[in-house]
C-alpha cells in the first residue's frame, strides 16, 4: 500500500505551463497546480517560492538582496491575475527586480519547471465589498494591473449595471501588459472603459495616446469623460494599486475630494494595495 505524499512548506507543488514575455523585464507566468482545490477571491495574492539554490538569470545584478531567515526557500507575494473560476491554474504578472532575491530566479524558470505556491490565497483588496450599484475606477501602475485583470475575468463585467474604468500607467507603450485584452473589452463591453497612459513619450514616438503621471490625471476636469461615469464618493469606489509613491500622491488628492480610505473593518470608498 502506497503511503500518501506529504507536502511540506518546502515542497514544490506547481509547474510552469506557459511564459509570456511582455518585455525583457515583464513576464506573465501561467502555472498549473498539483491540486485542483485552490480557491481565491479576485484581487487576492498568492505566495510563490523557490529554493535558495535555484539558478538566477545571467542578467541579474551581481549583488542580490540577502535573505536574513533560515528558511531554505525564498518566498514573495504576487497578485493573481487569473479568474477565480479555475481552481487548477493560476496566472501572475511579474516585473523583474534584478537585485531582488526571487524574481531573478523566477525569470530563470522554463516551461515544465517546478515551484512552490502557498496553499491559501490572502488579501482584502477585493471588489466584493463594493455595493453592486456603485461604479468602480481602477488605477494601476505597472504590474499593479494584475488584481484588476482577475476581477474583470472573475465577476466584475457580469454586473452590467455597474460601470468600470481602468486607468493603467507605464513608462512605455510596450510595458502595457494585457493591452489587447483590455482594448477588446473596451470595444465590446458597454460598461467598461480602458485608458492606457505612458509617462515617457519622448522615448516612444509612435505613441499617440494619453501621456503623463497618473495622480494629476485624477484632478483633470475630463476625468468623468475618460471613465464614462461621474467620479465622486457618492456613486463610485476607487482602487489604487502599484507604485507606493503613486498611491500616496493619488490618495492625498482623492481624500481631498471626499473619498475615504478603506481600512478593513473601517469601510471606505478608496481601496489601496502598494507594491
Amino acid at each position: 500500500m502506497n503511503e500518501p505524499q506529504i507536502v511540506s512548506k518546502f515542497t514544490y507543488n506547481a509547474t510552469v505551463k506557459q511564459l509570456v514575455e511582455v518585455t525583457g523585464e515583464i513576464r506573465i507566468f501561467r502555472i498549473e497546480l498539483d491540486s485542483d482545490e485552490y480557491r481565491f477571491i479576485a484581487g487576492q495574492y498568492a505566495v510563490l517560492g523557490l529554493l535558495k539554490e535555484a539558478p538566477r538569470i545571467p542578467e541579474a545584478a551581481e549583488v542580490e538582496y540577502r535573505e536574513t531567515t533560515t528558511d531554505p526557500m525564498i518566498r514573495r507575494a504576487y497578485s493573481i491575475s487569473s479568474g477565480s473560476g479555475d481552481a487548477h491554474n493560476l496566472e501572475f504578472f511579474i516585473s523583474l527586480v534584478s537585485s531582488g532575491a526571487l524574481t531573478p530566479r523566477l525569470f530563470a524558470l522554463k516551461r515544465g519547471d517546478r515551484l512552490f505556491v502557498a496553499p491559501r490565497a490572502k488579501g482584502i483588496f477585493t471588489v466584493d465589498k463594493v455595493p453592486e450599484e456603485k461604479n468602480v475606477l481602477m488605477v494601476a501602475t505597472g504590474t499593479g494591473l494584475a488584481p484588476y485583470i482577475s476581477m474583470l475575468r472573475s465577476e466584475v463585467l457580469a454586473n452590467q449595471g455597474r460601470q468600470i474604468a481602468i486607468i493603467h500607467g507605464a513608462s512605455y507603450s510596450w510595458d502595457l501588459g494585457y493591452r489587447r485584452e483590455l482594448e477588446s473589452l473596451n470595444a465590446t463591453q458597454k460598461n467598461f472603459t480602458y485608458l492606457p497612459v505612458i509617462s515617457r513619450p519622448h522615448d516612444d514616438p509612435s505613441w499617440s495616446g494619453k501621456t503623463g503621471r497618473l495622480p494629476p490625471i485624477l484632478d483633470e476636469a475630463q476625468l468623468d469623460h475618460y471613465c464614462g461615469f461621474q467620479v465622486d464618493p457618492l456613486s463610485c469606489h476607487i482602487f489604487l494599486c502599484g507604485n507606493p509613491l503613486m498611491i500616496e500622491d493619488a490618495e492625498e488628492r482623492l481624500v481631498g475630494r471626499g473619498f475615504k480610505a478603506d481600512k478593513g473593518r473601517v469601510r471606505g470608498t478608496l481601496h489601496m494595495e502598494k507594491y
